[in-house]
């Protein structure tokens, strides 16, 4: 390895850094005949657009099949796009666990499964997008999460060494990444699933990100 690579924590970007639920709800329920999604469709939220609509289709019991997902998916972006930080919120202590890992000389950058572009206009309307040393976008490669190529991309643009890289995230896909990279995986506990993410058997919960540096430190030493 490369003495001048840094260590490297990844980020999975809703439902990690922001919790983007309430503004991807509502994108969902504007291009639907009727609101029919809420705040116990959380979950739903962050496995993503097709996921939102396959729920709100079959709760409004129309006929549907993919093609009408697809069609809808581009009028939900652009819904999306339009309002996509009114309620999202970064959860408490992110980014000051963010400025202490680089601090402690760590390199900090996002994989998401959000396209490159929205996840870009968010952390810009969030005012930290300057934070990261890069930014992998589900569209980024050809290929997004849990193939490992766009882990991979993100610890590499940052300037960082995989060797010594792991990811912070909060779903299955996350825990998956994780084990085709070959890198350790924190599941953070406060989103929608709670301690239920123990389930994926990633290297460690995280309950809070005050906790983070001290375990990026173990987990990479």
């Amino acid at each position: 390895m490369r003495p001048d690579l840094l260590p490297t924590v990844v980020f999975d970007l809703d439902g990690t850094l922001v919790d983007t639920s309430d503004d991807l709800l509502a994108a969902a329920n504007a291009v639907l005949s009727r609101p029919v999604l809420g705040p116990g469709d959380r979950l739903t939220a962050f496995h993503g657009g097709r996921a939102m609509l396959r729920l709100g289709f079959t709760r409004l019991q129309e006929e549907w099949e993919e093609g009408d997902i697809d069609a809808a998916y581009p009028k939900l972006l652009e819904a999306y796009r339009g309002a996509i930080a009114v309620q999202s919120r970064l959860y408490p202590g992110a980014m000051a666990a963010v400025a202490a890992l680089q601090q402690a000389g760590f390199a900090v950058s996002i994989c998401t499964n959000k396209p490159e572009g929205l996840a870009d206009l968010l952390l810009r309307a969030l005012g930290v997008r300057d934070a990261f040393g890069a930014l992998v976008g589900a569209d980024t490669l050809p290929v997004r999460k849990p193939d490992p190529a766009p882990y991979r991309a993100a610890v590499e643009r940052a300037g960082g060494s995989v060797a010594r890289s792991m990811l912070v995230g909060d779903t299955e896909t996350d825990a998956k990444t994780g084990v085709a990279a070959g890198v350790p995986v924190a599941l953070v506990t406060f989103g929608p699933e709670g301690a239920g993410v123990a389930r994926f058997q990633p290297a460690a919960l995280l309950d809070r990100f005050e906790d983070l540096p001290d375990l990026a430190m173990r987990l990479l030493r």
